[in-house]
């Protein structure tokens, strides 16, 4: 689904900065893998590079064996539309804009017929159980209520590939909890590949995998198996080995 291939990144400035060095990596059709790593280990701008926001200095990045990066401004736009779905920590919603309205923007940009749009609308807010707020402007709706129906503007147009971004980073313990166990299910019945960076140990053990980068490079990676409790303490003995400062990590919570 996600190949990276010898993937490097160098800012140029005063200072040329290596923010990548040569990463490889593969991620499957239906897997919900985790970036973790301490501030200014890369893995945000890996996370950009796959999204196409950025470019990589030397290698490639595949995603359904095509190389996005080759393709024309507009193409690369509609590759990002209909192939990539996002959610951001600060949820990027638009204030003017009801719930429904911001939840079929996608769409919007697609031409969709009206009658689409609000009938996909409707079934994905049932699924993320919003339908109750579809009518609110979004300064009217709780932080957690917020990243749900990011979510849901982010799943509407059904990506190959959906990024996120510290999408629990604003959120108190349970909303995180309730869209770590939403992200979840949506990547176990939708089948959706999903990648997701975050310095949150409680985000990452939903993953299936969670890789670790550090100083630009990958450090390590394991697999969450059946129990999800064990996988939580391994990602902080690994995070605690990575090192960085105290603010890299939320604060644990179970």
């Amino acid at each position: 689904m996600l190949t990276v291939k010898n993937v490097s990144k160098i800012y140029e400035g005063k200072v040329t900065y290596q923010a990548l060095n040569d990463i490889n990596l593969t991620v499957k059709s239906g897997e919900f893998v985790g970036i973790m790593g301490p501030s200014g280990s890369g893995k945000t701008t890996l996370l950009n590079l796959i999204a196409t926001i950025d470019k990589p200095t030397t290698g490639q990045i595949l995603i359904n064996n095509g190389q996005p990066h080759l393709l024309k401004r507009n193409d690369l736009a509609k590759f990002r539309r209909n192939e990539l779905g996002f959610v951001f920590q600060d949820f990027n919603l638009l204030h003017t804009l009801t719930v429904e309205e911001n939840i079929v923007l996608p769409l919007t940009l697609e031409k969709a017929k009206v009658k689409v749009m609000k009938q996909k609308a409707a079934d994905i807010a049932e699924k993320l159980g919003i339908t109750s707020i579809m009518k609110k402007r979004t300064y009217e709706i709780s932080g957690g209520q917020a990243q749900r129906v990011a979510v849901a503007r982010a799943m509407i147009h059904e990506p190959k590939l959906l990024l996120a971004d510290e999408p629990t980073g604003n959120l108190d313990s349970k909303s995180s909890k309730d869209v770590m166990e939403l992200l979840q299910s949506i990547n176990q019945n939708e089948e959706a590949t999903m990648m997701l960076v975050t310095h949150d140990p409680l985000a990452a053990s939903y993953c299936d995998r969670v890789i670790f980068i550090r100083d630009g490079k990958l450090y390590s990676e394991m697999y969450r198996g059946e129990n999800r409790q064990a996988f939580f303490q391994k990602i902080i003995d690994t995070l605690s080995l990575l090192g960085g400062n105290a603010h890299d990590l939320s604060s644990v919570r179970l």
